[in-house]
């Protein structure tokens, strides 16, 4: 297979409203739809056509810190307040256990009232092979709903993702046997390159850190961003609520509805790490409104300092998301 052989389907274009068609009124889940949201906000997830709450529960380090009894109890509360969006990837872990295996204890009955991503780091066809199979039986499912390549760093890479021993060949065939419904890529360090996996392949969603503008370079928000949004696909925000680590005044309110007030973006993967604080996150985007253009200037000046640093871990050469992730 042509590493092109996998561009050539048409796009659905989206419209340039303010949240990327987030719903302002809740929705729940029609009665066609296994999902539901309990009166939370909800939006499309680009082309796919599936309704997603607008944030979704991330299930990375912070997550993995708890231990196995309170994670357990956040996947149980956050599907009973309606975050049925479970955000994974097969590389989390902790000393002893792996979020993927930790989701499987308790997903088999409730399976088809999730919506479930995970990620693939490998690259190539063999082992990305035996990395889904892997994730299949520790999650204990036979489906996984959105599967993405992870982290992606340089164009390099980008460009030989369709070739015929690598990693998008295989998400294909495991989509074409149903394995696998959506395909979709990550990414920290590259704008340029997150741009060209979603000029270069047809993905369906793609899930950037929210560090845009590091000393100037990484035009996040300006060019991958949108991009995406205009080719119909869902654009997800992580990395959400760490400008706090290195700028004092910021609250987490306020933050995450930046990041679901900038233009282009779907929803937001955060990390959660205790019921108090999902809890809070879900009160934030219960009756969410995005931020007036003066509010949005306002936070984009306090965030300045957390975009230029060069003290964000994830933008340091040789950075993997794995394990301390967010």
């Amino acid at each position: 297979m042509k590493k092109n052989d996998l561009t050539r389907r048409t796009f659905i274009k989206t419209t340039g409203a303010v949240s990327a068609g987030v719903i302002l009124s809740p929705i729940s889940a029609c009665s066609s739809s296994p999902f539901d949201s309990k009166g939370l906000p909800t939006t499309l997830l680009g082309k796919t056509g599936v309704r997603i709450p607008i944030m979704i529960l991330g299930l990375g380090s912070r997550f993995m810190a708890v231990s196995e009894t309170k994670g357990l109890e956040i996947l149980e509360t956050a599907l009973e307040k309606g975050l049925y969006y479970w955000d994974t990837a097969a590389i989390y872990k902790n000393d002893e256990q792996y979020s993927e295996e930790r989701i499987g204890k308790i997903l088999a009955p409730i399976r088809d009232k999730i919506f479930l991503s995970t990620k693939v780091s490998e690259r190539n066809a063999d082992d990305a092979k035996r990395t889904v199979e892997t994730s299949l039986k520790k999650l204990n499912t036979d489906y996984i709903d959105l599967y993405q390549i992870h982290s992606i760093l340089n164009e390099e890479e980008v460009r030989k993702f369709g070739d015929k021993d690598g990693v998008l060949p295989v998400l294909k065939k495991f989509q074409e046997e149903g394995v696998i419904r959506h395909i979709g890529f990550t990414g920290h360090t590259s704008a340029s390159a997150m741009k060209l996996a979603a000029e270069l392949y047809d993905f369906d969603t793609m899930l950037i850190a929210m560090n845009h503008q590091q000393n100037g370079n990484q035009p996040f928000e300006e060019q991958p961003v949108p991009y995406a949004a205009d080719k119909g696909m869902g654009v997800l925000a992580m990395k959400v609520i760490r400008p706090r680590e290195t700028v004092n005044g910021l609250s987490p309110d306020d933050l995450v509805k930046y990041a679901l007030s900038l233009k282009g973006v779907t929803a937001a993967v955060i990390g959660t790490d205790s019921v108090d604080v999902l809890t809070k996150n879900i009160d934030t985007i219960k009756n969410f409104e995005p931020l007036s253009e003066e509010r949005m200037k306002e936070l984009h000046v306090a965030l300045d300092p957390f975009y230029k640093s060069n003290k964000l871990p994830w933008m340091q050469a040789g950075y993997f998301d794995g394990m301390h992730i967010a």
